[in-house]
């Protein structure tokens, strides 16, 4: 699988909230299926993630780059250190949350 086409594909037309803040949020409340998170992530707000995630039963994967290199990505002009997708549109992404890396 192409993780980066698969993000790509989740953001266009899917349902995605981006960035810490509004990830964790959705982690906590459990709206959503799946986080992704950069390798450069702030350790607390990692820390954070992981151990609601947990709690909530939600899939964490680790993304093998920065939080520049997702928002690209996401076809943002800013870093993205999380992602939370709800809904994966046309995209393959949730088998994501499957794999063991």
């Amino acid at each position: 699988m192409d993780i980066n086409k698969a993000i790509r594909v989740a953001i266009d037309t899917g349902k995605v909230y981006m960035g810490s803040e509004e990830t964790l949020n959705a982690v906590i409340n459990r709206k959503i299926k799946l986080a992704i998170v950069a390798d450069n992530c702030l350790a607390d707000k990692k820390a954070d993630l992981k151990k609601f995630a947990n709690l909530n039963k939600i899939h964490i994967f680790e993304f093998k780059g920065t939080s520049m290199e997702l928002g690209a990505i996401c076809g943002r002009p800013h870093v993205v250190a999380m992602l939370g997708i709800v809904e994966s549109g046309d995209s393959d992404i949730f088998e994501l949350g499957r794999r063991k890396e």
